[in-house]
Formats: C-alpha cells, structure tokens, sequence
C-alpha cells in the first residue's frame, strides 16, 4: 500500500488527526534501517478558527511556517524540543496536526540506542521524544513531503473504530482549551501520560474521558 500522500492533508486537521491514528510512522535512515510507529496520539492545530494560535501556543513567525502546502514535515519548539507535525489546509492557511506518540514497531533497539530509558514504553510516549527515538533532525525534514522515502506515513487497510478512539481537549493550552482536538487510540500504553488542558465542556457533543 502507497503512503499517505499530500492530498490526504488538504482537510480540515481535526478530521485528518482522527484518520492519522493507527497509521505507521515509518524513518528510513541513510543506512536503509527503518524505524517505525503506530501512530496512537494525534493533536490538531487549525489557526483560522484555533485561539491557541494567537494566545501564546504560537507567535506570528511560527504561525506563518505552518501556512505551506498541506502534506509536508514541520517541527516546532516547545521548551527547547523539536515537536514533529503535518501541514493541513491549503497554501496561505496555518493549520497542522501534531503527532504526539507512537507504539514502537521496527528498529526498537535503535530508538534505544537514540534515547535511552529504563521502560520501553517511555520511549515514545510524548511528541518530542518520538522525534529523539526515531533519529530525526529537523533540519532535514522540514518542509519535505509528508510521502517523502525518508519519513512517511503507511496508512491503515481498515480505519480505527470510533469505539477505539478516546477524544479529550489538548495539551498545555490555555486559549482554546476546551476544544475536543486530541485523539488516543483508547487504553494504548503508549499514550502520553500528560493530562489535557482541562476538562471537555458539557455540551460539546464529545465524552470527558481524560
């Protein structure tokens, strides 16, 4: 099965985010080694109707980047660490969704090698340390594409089951806060252990279940 190819990022990022879990993130190193993912986290970021974009999650300059053609690699930097995400939208619109963690698959002992810890499953479970796991460097990968033979995404044959999927606010925003963005394959140990912004808001249609 082909990756995902740019076209599948041309959408609205909330639904994109959805559709990315279960995925496999897939990091072929100049050596042919590959190290691999199952998407199980995902955040969407969409600017045009998002407070967090100008509520300090982004400033103008970072906002701008994102603004690219959908389906390409970018990073922002959030407390030092580069933070992997996709464009979305169209050319001129800042909008992206963010991989915040995947379930280690091929190449494990590499990501160990790459970022060492004492529990496998804190490996990946967070959206910088996916980014140190799988060896990536930002410079390279930013504003490639997102079917590019070094960093790809392999789509699933069957969508993830709406019952699979847990739905909470995001994480570490203030405006915004309560917006239903982030999407977790339920119950995967590889999930980031970090806690959403705050509790969803009755009435948004979508279950607390952070």
């Amino acid at each position: 099965m082909p990756p995902l190819a740019p076209a599948f990022f041309a959408r609205d990022p909330v639904v994109v985010a959805r559709e990315m879990l279960g995925s496999t993130l897939i990091h072929t190193l100049p050596s042919g080694e590959k190290l691999s993912g199952r998407v199980v986290e995902a955040e969407a970021y969409d600017c045009p109707r998002d407070p967090a974009c100008t509520a300090g999650r982004f400033h103008a300059a970072r906002t701008a980047e994102m603004a690219i053609a959908p389906g390409r690699w970018l990073f922002w930097t959030a407390h030092g660490h580069p933070l992997l995400q996709v464009s979305c939208r169209d050319v001129g619109v800042a909008s992206s969704v963010l991989i915040r963690a995947i379930e280690p698959l091929e190449g494990v002992g590499r990501m160990l090698e790459h970022r060492p810890v004492v529990r496998e499953r804190d490996l990946t479970n967070g959206p910088a340390k996916l980014v140190y796991a799988l060896g990536l460097n930002p410079a390279q990968v930013t504003g490639t594409g997102v079917d590019s033979p070094a960093l790809y995404l392999q789509p699933l044959l069957l969508p993830v089951a709406d019952e699979d999927v847990q739905i909470t606010a995001r994480i570490g925003v203030g405006a915004g806060k309560n917006l239903p963005w982030r999407f977790l394959l339920r119950g995967n140990p590889w999930a980031s252990p970090a806690t959403p912004s705050t509790e969803l808001m009755e009435g948004t249609g979508v279950r607390n279940e952070a």
